[in-house]
């Protein structure tokens, strides 16, 4: 039987979005997929050795808080950090791995990470901030992965 494979694209820089295409990478792999990951735009964040990712609180109304924070509330500064530490207290409370220890556990696995080229050009980062782990092709590339998996998400 043919091994099963798991496409995912990561679009996403924030602290709430980065958990799910590694745990998805993580437990597909665990589960006998072949598995890649494109990082593109605000994804390629997650790539990053030194992760400063926060959780961005306005335009998600459905972020679990302890009271109601309006809006205009989540605006003023020093709340997306706060919002942040709670996250992360939470988090840890409950005993839910780090971002770190995710991504590695998906280099373990051998899950496939690729960084976008033309995004690394775009915002003119500087590889030597992303892990090692990582190779670096255009979409193309990724489609040749994507267009022949069995599951192919977007996050």
């Amino acid at each position: 039987m043919e091994q099963k494979k798991l496409a995912i694209i990561a679009t996403k820089g924030t602290l709430d979005w980065a958990y799910p295409p590694f745990i998805l990478a993580s437990t597909a792999a665990a589960l006998g997929y072949e598995v890649q990951i494109f990082f593109t735009f605000y994804g390629l964040q997650l790539l990053r050795k030194d992760l400063k990712l926060q959780v961005s609180s306005l335009g998600n109304p459905a972020m679990p808080m302890p009271a109601p924070v309006p809006v205009m509330v989540q605006a003023l500064p020093g709340m997306q950090g706060f919002m942040t530490s709670m996250m992360k207290k939470k988090m840890k409370s409950k005993g839910v791995a780090s971002l770190e220890e995710l991504r590695e556990l998906c280099v373990e696995a051998e899950v496939k990470m690729i960084a976008c080229q033309m995004t690394v050009d775009l915002f003119e980062f500087d590889t030597k901030d992303f892990v090692s782990d990582v190779e670096y092709a255009g979409a193309a590339a990724f489609f040749e992965f994507a267009g022949e998996s069995d599951i192919c998400l977007y996050i």
